[in-house]
């Protein structure tokens, strides 16, 4: 064979090679599914992730010390969005899921140095009227004024606006104040007085939109789900989920199924320069990678500077969107210790109170296997407000700080028996006001560039689900750009 046809048959023979540039669940799932993708077609692939740190996983942290399983981020993932329970079971992990234990499942209000049960079927707004009605939580003008939302006219205009105008209009100030406040806070780490309710909860503008009312259209979605089964006669699982051995499982499973040495540590991208229909990555010790197709899935405040230097204003776009910081504080406590019947699976604390912490999960009694036995592991977040000077105060003062608190809270009469502080800085994005167009102006711009996708939270959800949908999609994405590509050459 001449030379030249056995260059051209090397060349045919090459496979398409993909950067992942970030490990976190988001860039994990695309390369997952990139993997998938290329064993159902024809297209020879090579994926390649790489991960700026020493470790994959972001925010997803779990530790196993002294007995205890420490997640040092998220805990959970909710299964009404149906993206990572999916991915759970093609990975084969339906045995290592767990539910949340079905003592109880309520949430408790800090007020006024007391835990206050939330009221049964209290969900933003309440489904169910004897329990709302009876619940010492709010004050009779307050349920009067959330009665009001039964009558209110819908809003004409179809502009974005905060969570807090939102909630406050429908419901009131005390309603937003007690439950709206702090469940979004948990939720998004976020201030509701600047967060998009379209980008953030859309369901609920949604609600307005068709029903006029919340309290009459999640009463009707809560009467819907009460006795619906599964396709297939498939295990409906509970709201939240969990691995036996933490959320970490994921992790190992997602880097598991991918071929050895498709996943490089300690590999921080520079920039990226891209030439007609191929890409060039750069590292930070200056190695050069040659790429068919590359996923974007870090935060964007990374992201903005990959992309800058071939495309100014989607860095800057991208460099729009805003990040806060958090910090998790796990202690253990004797059970014998703690007075609280601890009959929930935690508590949340409105911003009003003016407390060190903004939720509390009883983490030990929430899932199983966490804590040895005659033992309590509480897990508490300082608040999305929490500020530099107390984010850089040591471990020791952070950790008193949420004991002193949970003291009285909680009745607890001894020192912890353990206690464990995580940083995550600069891991929540913040959908302000204006959010989905901020994210259409980013999509519009990327779409220049077919052999690029982005992923990651933050463009259409922060939670675990959302973040295996981002990164599957782009994976889909680009896989379909590469066939077609391959097939006209």
């Amino acid at each position: 064979m001449p030379y030249w046809e056995k260059l051209m048959q090397t060349s045919k023979n090459k496979p398409v090679r993909i950067i992942v540039i970030g490990g976190g669940v988001s860039g994990l799932s695309a390369a997952h599914r990139l993997s998938e993708l290329s064993a159902k077609s024809g297209l020879d692939t090579e994926t390649i992730v790489l991960e700026r740190s020493g470790r994959l996983g972001g925010m997803i942290s779990s530790k196993v010390t002294d007995g205890l399983l420490i997640e040092g981020g998220p805990d959970s993932f909710i299964t009404t969005k149906p993206w990572a329970l999916d991915l759970c079971l093609r990975l084969g992990m339906e045995s290592r899921l767990i539910e949340t234990s079905d003592k109880s499942r309520r949430i408790f209000v800090a007020r006024r140095d007391r835990l206050m049960p939330m009221p049964e079927g209290f969900s933003f707004a309440p489904t169910r009227l004897a329990p709302f009605v009876f619940s010492p939580l709010f004050s009779l003008r307050g349920k009067l004024r959330m009665s009001l939302d039964l009558v209110l006219p819908r809003r004409k205009s179809k502009e974005d606006e905060s969570v807090e105008s939102f909630f406050t209009r429908r419901l009131g100030s005390e309603a937003f104040n007690l439950i709206v406040q702090p469940l979004v806070s948990g939720i998004y780490g976020a201030s509701p007085e600047n967060l998009s309710v379209r980008a953030a909860l859309p369901q609920f503008a949604e609600m307005e939109e068709k029903h006029g009312s919340l309290i009459m259209a999640m009463r009707m979605a809560a009467q819907s789900r009460n006795g619906v089964k599964t396709k297939d006669n498939t295990p409906r699982y509970n709201q939240f989920v969990s691995f036996r051995e933490g959320m970490g499982e994921l992790i190992d499973a997602l880097a598991s199924s991918l071929p050895e040495g498709d996943i490089q540590l300690n590999k921080p991208v520079k920039r990226i320069e891209t030439a007609g229909n191929t890409w060039k990555i750069l590292t930070n010790n200056n190695e050069s990678i040659d790429a068919d197709g590359v996923v974007i899935a870090v935060p964007t405040i990374y992201a903005s500077g990959l992309v800058k230097g071939f495309d100014p204003l989607l860095g800057d776009y991208l460099s729009q969107i805003k990040y806060a910081s958090s910090v998790v504080v796990n202690l253990l406590y004797k059970r014998e210790d703690i007075s609280h019947p601890l009959d929930g699976v935690g508590f949340v604390v409105p911003k009003i109170e003016s407390l060190p912490i903004s939720a509390c999960s009883f983490s030990s009694l929430k899932f199983t296997g966490r804590a040895p036995p005659e033992t309590v592991l509480l897990r508490c977040f300082m608040g999305e407000d929490i500020s530099k000077e107390v984010h850089d105060k040591d471990d020791s003062y952070l950790s008193g700080a949420v004991h002193n608190k949970l003291s009285v809270l909680l009745g607890i009469t001894s020192e912890p028996l353990f206690s464990m502080v995580k940083r995550n800085l600069q891991s929540m994005p913040q959908y302000a006001v204006g959010h989905l167009e901020r994210i259409a102006r980013i999509n519009q711009r990327a779409e220049r560039y077919p052999g690029m996708e982005l992923a990651g939270n933050a463009y259409s959800g922060v939670g675990i689900p959302d973040c295996v949908r981002s990164g599957e999609e782009a994976a889909e994405k680009l896989f379909k750009h590469l066939e077609r590509s391959s097939n006209k050459a």
